[in-house]
């Protein structure tokens, strides 16, 4: 099938995963000081945010929905797409009348329901990327769609802790909700036919999982997005607790960290196109250490910007060059969006035990022993080398 526009193709892509990063821009930058200042401790914020991921573990029932059923005639994907960003944005809605401190599990329902609209289509855009991306533009597609979703961070950062600090949290929320809504013109324009026919639901393709190149993917993607995430959470209540900053400064310090997302994901996606697999995996885990590092034993207040940047590039570079690692590993045309959702959920429980054992380390034995033991878990992808990168390569 001949490409659509590449200029619309990225656009609407970029711009699906920008609303993505809004969300987590929130939850990056003040949600767990929002939790914090209703009362509840780092071991709560951890549990409440495990079990908001729950959704991204079980993304492969969205993923198997949206292979096999093409939705009334009108695609496998799109109409899917649109449902999560309702759901996403109703939630949204709804969250700003909730107040935590009274009614804890209905704040958490709520963003078990939000997230569950979220992994909805970021699943199924995930399946669209993968029926209309041309093989060699993978890498590159990837290096926009972690690039709009750190500028969706970088955009809901910025404005989160200010519009908390000299507003109030239900704005925050509302504002939220306006930024969901971006990218639903540009998905009018998308024609939704890359399965083309003939390109049925297969339960024998899920045969693929026991080659063991796609078992050691999902092998090294739980562990660097167990460390990744599982420190982006404790970035901002770390530098509150070490240096008193405020609410809006710590909206900046995820701004500063989130273009360094920006510019490690054209980067991650760069060295994979330009170096390969292997030297651009190298590059994850020898710029994600140094990170943890960093974040553990920064003395001064200034530097927490040359940090936050550097953290942002060694997140934005890990995330572009797992998810293109893993678009190779994706063989199976006639489940898509399920195989590539199964590598994703395994990612997603990886960020669960980050974000919870996280919690409860930074609870027990401080910040910065867990950024010490974060930056030594990311040494456990290098057992996965020899067989990723064995010399008869896995057939993209």
């Amino acid at each position: 099938m001949k490409p659509q526009s590449k200029v619309l193709r990225f656009s609407m892509f970029a711009l699906l995963y920008f609303t993505q990063g809004t969300i987590l821009g929130y939850f990056a930058s003040v949600n767990a000081l929002y939790l914090m200042g209703s009362g509840f401790d780092m071991g709560k914020v951890g549990i409440f945010s495990t079990i908001a991921l729950i959704p991204f573990v079980i993304k492969i029932l969205f993923g198997m929905l949206s292979d096999r059923f093409n939705f009334f005639g009108l695609g496998h994907r799109k109409p899917y797409i649109f449902m999560g960003l309702a759901v996403q944005t109703i939630c949204l809605l709804i969250v700003a009348q909730i107040n935590p401190t009274n009614h804890y599990w209905g704040f958490v329902l709520l963003a078990f329901l939000l997230q569950m609209g979220m992994a909805f289509y970021d699943t199924c855009t995930d399946g669209l990327a993968l029926d209309i991306t041309p093989e060699n533009e993978q890498g590159t597609l990837q290096g926009f769609m972690v690039g709009g979703r750190s500028i969706g961070v970088i955009a809901a950062a910025s404005a989160a802790g200010f519009i908390a600090q000299y507003l109030n949290w239900p704005a925050v929320f509302y504002f939220l909700a306006i930024l969901t809504l971006i990218p639903i013109p540009l998905l009018f324009f998308i024609k939704d036919t890359g399965r083309g026919q003939g390109l049925r639901f297969n339960w024998s393709a899920f045969k693929a999982f026991k080659n063991a190149q796609v078992l050691a993917a999902a092998g090294a993607g739980l562990i660097i997005f167990l460390v990744i995430v599982g420190a982006n959470q404790l970035m901002n209540p770390a530098l509150t607790e070490r240096f008193n900053i405020d609410l809006s400064t710590a909206g900046l310090v995820t701004t500063v960290w989130g273009l360094g997302c920006v510019a490690g994901a054209f980067i991650g996606g760069i060295v994979k196109d330009k170096l390969g697999d292997k030297t651009a995996l190298w590059a994850s885990v020898l710029t994600v250490i140094p990170a943890m590092l960093l974040l553990a034993f920064v003395g001064a207040k200034p530097l927490i910007w040359a940090v936050a940047v550097f953290f942002g590039l060694s997140y934005g570079m890990s995330q572009s060059i797992y998810f293109a690692l893993a678009m190779k590993y994706t063989t199976s045309p006639a489940i898509a969006a399920s195989m590539f959702a199964i590598l994703m959920s395994v990612t997603n429980i990886g960020q669960g035990i980050g974000l919870g054992v996280g919690g409860g380390l930074a609870k027990n034995v401080g910040f910065p022993i867990t950024f010490v033991i974060f930056g030594a878990l990311m040494l456990l992808v290098l057992p996965f080398f020899p067989v990723l990168f064995k010399k008869k390569a896995h057939a993209a």
